[in-house]
């Protein structure tokens, strides 16, 4: 069987691999895609029966790419957010992971596929393009149609090297954006997580996290005091926290009062 890997983190992308030649040495692995769009267009050349498709890629989401399949496939997705679970899909797809990729979790997917290796039939991909058609649309709905705001974060996902932990929303200190991540600080870590400030602001409850900056999301509770210089510069003295988080002159107001 041959297996093709969709994702354009390509540290993530070569870790999957490196996982799935371990457990299952007999699956071909074809070159990794580095968008949704290169991958619907090998799949469709090369016709892999496997294929780990990350949900959020340029061109093209995971979504997108299994929609567009004409011919049978065992669908694993791959997202570094659970919201993107969707059980509507899991009558379908074969499968779906949360990145990074557990051992445990990818042994579990390896077993259901090989258990169902030549199963995926046509009646299977027509339900997967049924249920994802009805997801896209939804998707690009007119702004009438906008979906319902997401539930309010409590507990967060966030990566320290090789560890997951599991973390409570008070416990954080401050988010911070940083490249393609977002800096989660504890009092005692600096963990990573791939949600935007943007996503974040949308999921907290903004009585908790106050915006600062662009880039910056700050516990109010964390807060132990508010500075502001002689040119009218504030800056915040957090809880646990030796450094000194800049408020942009957009969002000063927030501390005329302390």
């Amino acid at each position: 069987m041959r297996a093709l890997i969709a994702d354009d983190e390509p540290h993530l992308a070569a870790h999957l691999n490196a996982r799935l030649k371990a457990l299952w040495p007999e699956l071909d692995i074809l070159p990794v895609a580095p968008n949704g769009e290169v991958a619907l267009t090998r799949m469709l050349v090369e016709r892999p029966e496997i294929a780990f498709l990350d949900i959020r890629m340029p061109g093209l989401s995971g979504l997108e790419v299994a929609a567009g399949l004409d011919y049978p496939c065992q669908i694993v997705f791959v997202t570094a957010y659970d919201q993107y679970a969707v059980d509507a899909f899991e009558r379908a797809a074969a499968d779906y992971l949360l990145k990074p990729v557990e051992d445990d979790r990818l042994r579990r997917t390896v077993t259901r596929l090989k258990a169902s290796a030549g199963r995926a039939d046509a009646e299977t991909l027509r339900q997967l393009g049924e249920l994802l058609g009805h997801r896209l649309s939804l998707l690009h709905a007119a702004p009438a149609l906008a979906p319902s705001p997401p539930p309010r974060l409590n507990w967060i996902k966030a990566q320290s090297g090789d560890t997951v932990r599991l973390v409570a929303v008070e416990e954080v200190v401050y988010f911070q954006a940083a490249d393609k991540y977002t800096l989660v600080m504890t009092t005692d870590a600096e963990l990573l997580i791939r949600t935007s400030i943007k996503e974040l602001v949308e999921q907290l409850d903004p009585v908790m996290f106050w915006q600062v900056d662009r880039g910056t999301l700050v516990n109010a509770r964390q807060i132990e005091a508010a500075h502001q210089d002689s040119l009218g510069r504030v800056s915040l003295r957090l809880h646990g926290r030796t450094e000194r988080l800049k408020v942009s002159r957009s969002h000063a107001h927030l501390f005329k009062q302390m």
